[in-house]
């Protein structure tokens, strides 16, 4: 018997080595397991076990996903087991000296066998003459086949690695872990492996919140500072925090903050080709308002038309934001896409944006881009708002995010965490510099919090004790070192960004190599005093809404728009453009534009891009902006 038992084995432990998964595999813990108890079931030792799950030596907590290595991990590898079959009882009078140990090493059975039948033994110690009930067990061979604890899963539209991650209760990494050679960015129908857990036991992502990725040595204390969330907060949006602790790269459901859209390390969203994806040829109806003011325009009269152009800001944004448009509205035609489009002027007036809105119709809108300034957008959304028609902010910063607003220039605070997580994630900086003008004090100061060990370079002061918008080179050298040197510049002042990027160009060099940043990169940046070449030479890098096209690289609007207004568009233009294109693609390719926020994350057109996220109990923000630098005294994308 035991040369068939020890046959068996044997031929299993060979089916084993035979059928290795490809995969690593996981181990949902179960109550009242071990290390021990596990590391035997997959045939692999408690320290392979601690190797890619260091947090288990703290302790298993029930239903923690264990990683088990591939080397040595069984794919669903039959389990071959000795069980006891009982076939009946006989009685035995305890003699002197004998104990519990001794009467179950004589009939091979447990001490809670014995006790589960003869229960007085619980509350009594064993005692010379007591009539014991031993149980007589037969021995039988199984072999089973576990449970798999992976299962396979088919990637769903913009479904991302931190999604399937957090869905699975796993960590980036774990997930990355149990998939070799998997891709950076998953395709749509793509199949994996995920934890084997039930469908209600998958979690959902809530657009209404936001998500983080826990970074490395990161714990409660350090995610209260950064995020403003209490322990116990995080705990009761991830009750799984207080069985597993914190883990490096697990995902947080955390309370909304536009302030973290970009934490999450990888950005997955992919960029949507619309022209290719329209399904719906339906004629779609778009309102535009602008503030042209074109009562003031005297068109009796050339100069006054000219000197009223000069002199008046609405009207020539206005102007140059419809050019654009027009041109987005022929580009649309062509795709054969059918438009009904109401242009109308707002005058900048509120009384105006009222008239306008009494005596037209908007029940069959499909959406509104416009107007201009905050209030006027807010008194077109609350009107509009009964019959859902999204209204598009087109170029303005602040505006109140109703349900059906949606602001289409990013944040502020987004370009200022575009720069800094550029930095955090460049490991190859040796030294940070920050170098400002009392009037950029505060930001300078956030950044001297953010980056513990960067120098800090403030402008010298003349005797009134003002600055002089100037620094002397030992001002400089004396703080940069050797290796690469990332150098933010903060300020407005033109003779002082020129005195600094002069200096800094003269001091790189093969050995200290200096590259210059800033998070606010203002029009002082494009003054006559600062030297482009400089800029250049130290790759000047900023975050921005919006990148400038390459005229080198043949853009066809670009060759469109000059052959129809004989200039190159400027921003505005580009922007109504993009703008227009976006809107009416995404209402060409979706059943509305609240749909095509999570239908398409993300599109691209000529110098914008646009990735909407809902704010929780509000309307909608566009929450992507590019990082660009200067690069052979072109403008790039920094990858």
């Amino acid at each position: 018997m035991k040369k068939i038992i020890y046959i068996l084995s044997l031929v299993l432990m060979l089916g084993c080595i035979s059928t290795q998964a490809q995969n690593y595999k996981t181990h949902k813990v179960k109550q009242g397991e071990s290390i021990e108890s596990i590391a035997k079931l997959y045939q692999v030792t408690p320290y392979d076990i601690y190797g890619l799950n260091p947090d288990a030596k703290k302790g298993l907590k029930t239903n923690s996903i264990l990683i088990i290595p591939k080397s040595k991990v069984s794919n669903n590898a039959p389990q071959a087991a000795i069980e006891k079959e009982l076939i009946g009882f006989k009685e035995h009078k305890v003699k002197r000296k004998e104990t519990l140990y001794s009467l179950c090493k004589e009939f091979d059975i447990t001490e809670d066998e014995l006790k589960k039948h003869n229960t007085f033994l619980y509350a009594n110690n064993l005692r010379k003459g007591d009539v014991l009930k031993v149980p007589v067990y037969k021995k039988v061979l199984t072999v089973s086949k576990p449970e798999s604890t992976t299962k396979s899963y088919t990637v769903l539209p913009k479904e991302g690695k931190w999604r399937i991650a957090y869905k699975f209760g796993i960590t980036v990494d774990e997930l990355e872990t149990l998939n070799p050679g998997m891709n950076e960015v998953l395709k749509d129908g793509e199949v994996i492996l995920v934890p084997n857990i039930t469908e209600t036991e998958e979690k959902t992502i809530d657009e209404r919140y936001s998500y983080y990725q826990v970074l490395p040595k990161e714990g409660f204390y350090r995610l209260k500072i950064k995020l403003g969330v209490e322990q116990d907060q995080l705990e009761i949006l991830n009750p799984e925090l207080k069985e597993s602790g914190l883990k490096e790269g697990m995902v947080l459901k955390i309370p909304f903050s536009s302030s973290v859209n970009e934490i999450i390390q990888t950005d997955e969203r992919t960029e949507s080709n619309l022209t290719n994806q329209i399904k719906d040829y339906n004629t779609k109806h778009l309102v535009v308002m602008l503030p042209f003011q074109l009562n003031k325009v005297d068109t009796d009269s050339i100069q006054d038309s000219k000197r009223e152009l000069v002199k008046n800001p609405y009207l020539n944004m206005s102007l140059d934001f419809h050019s654009g448009a027009l041109m987005a509205l022929d580009s649309l035609k062509k795709l054969g896409i059918s438009l009904k489009v109401d242009v109308y002027d707002t005058r900048n007036l509120l009384s105006e944006v009222s008239q306008i809105l009494n005596t037209n119709s908007f029940n069959d809108v499909d959406a509104v881009i416009g107007p201009f300034m905050p209030n006027n957008i807010e008194k077109v959304a609350s009107e509009l708002q009964k019959y859902n028609i999204p209204v598009i902010s087109p170029i303005t910063k602040n505006v109140q995010l109703s349900e059906n607003v949606f602001q289409s220039r990013p944040s502020e605070d987004l370009l200022y965490e575009k720069m800094i997580q550029f930095v955090k994630n460049d490991s190859t900086i040796n030294h940070i510099l920050i170098i400002s003008d009392s009037k950029h004090t505060k930001v300078s100061d956030e950044l001297k919090r953010m980056f513990n060990f960067a120098s800090l370079v403030t402008s010298r002061k003349n005797k009134e004790g003002k600055d002089a918008f100037y620094l002397l080179d030992e001002d400089i050298s004396s703080k940069l070192k050797l290796g690469k040197n990332l150098v933010f510049l903060e300020s407005d002042n033109p003779g002082f960004i020129s005195n600094v990027t002069s200096k800094l160009n003269s001091m790189k060099s093969k050995e200290r190599n200096i590259i210059l940043a800033t998070t606010n990169k203002n029009d002082a940046f494009e003054d006559d005093e600062v030297s482009n070449y400089h800029l250049s030479h130290l790759e000047f890098h900023f975050p921005t809404i919006s990148k400038s096209y390459n005229e080198d690289d043949g853009n066809t609007f670009v060759k469109a728009y000059e052959k129809r207004y004989g200039i190159t568009p400027n921003k505005i233009a580009v922007r109504g453009f993009d703008l227009t294109m976006d809107v009416v693609l995404r209402l060409a390719t979706s059943e509305d534009l609240y749909s095509s926020v999570t239908e398409t994350p993300l599109t691209t057109y000529v110098e914008n891009k646009f990735a909407y996220k809902k704010k929780f109990l509000g309307g909608y923000y566009n929450d992507t902006v590019y990082l660009v630098k200067y690069q052979d005294l072109k403008i790039v994308e920094v990858n």
